[in-house]
């Protein structure tokens, strides 16, 4: 994604490969004491996970460009503040959360995308691809049914609300530690599980449902 280094006017991350053992709070600390180049080395390391959550959190491939790149650039800005009160993924990923969910509010408002179901066939590049069986065998039912089921996955997930579908993103899509989204949500630990439990209860509902409906279909 090299939109994001020319958002910024960085380099190409072809000479930054030497550095990439370097630890997050040094690349921290050499931009603060004004090597600026080693904020390349941030985006080129977080790029992929930033997009990949605001792509959830969106469903739509051109927003979370967008929306990947002001993070970035938001990140650039205001990286000389940054006083190690949390790690350098979760400042990244508070940024990110904070920057989807102004969006989502944006398009809501706008009634952006009411007339498409969110289960509408993709034409990018990014979206769950709907395969034909073919008669290869065993091997192509299995790739058949994992893009029928992260079809359904995602349709599922962003049917929920926002405060469900934010919380199983950053834990079972992302991965994320429990004390780090109590972190970037700012939430009590416990708050974080008993929020998480609840999400993937109404998440099941919505799957079940869905794959009933298919089976009728």
């Amino acid at each position: 994604m090299e939109f994001l280094f020319a958002a910024i006017g960085m380099r190409s991350v072809a000479g930054l490969r030497a550095s990439a053992g370097v630890a997050d709070a040094e690349l921290v600390s050499r931009f603060q004491r004004g090597e600026r180049r080693a904020f390349d080395l941030i985006v080129q390391r977080y790029q992929a996970r930033i997009y990949s959550l605001c792509l959830r959190w969106l469903n739509d491939a051109s927003a979370a460009e967008e929306q990947a790149q002001d993070v970035f650039v938001a990140a650039f800005r205001a990286l000389g503040n940054f006083r190690n009160e949390c790690s350098l993924s979760t400042w990244l990923f508070r940024i990110a959360v904070n920057h989807c969910r102004n969006q989502r509010l944006y398009r809501m408002r706008r009634a952006y995308g009411r007339h498409e179901t969110y289960d509408a066939p993709r034409d990018d590049d990014e979206g769950p691809v709907r395969q034909l069986a073919d008669e290869d065998g065993p091997a192509a039912d299995r790739r058949l049914h994992q893009s029928e089921a992260g079809t359904l996955v995602q349709a599922a997930l962003a049917e929920l609300d926002e405060e469900h579908r934010q919380i199983l993103i950053l834990r079972d899509v992302e991965d994320l530690a429990y004390e780090d989204i109590a972190d970037i949500l700012d939430l009590p630990r416990g708050t974080v599980k008993s929020r998480i439990h609840r999400a993937r209860a109404e998440l099941a509902q919505k799957l079940a449902r869905r794959v009933r409906a298919a089976d009728v279909i």
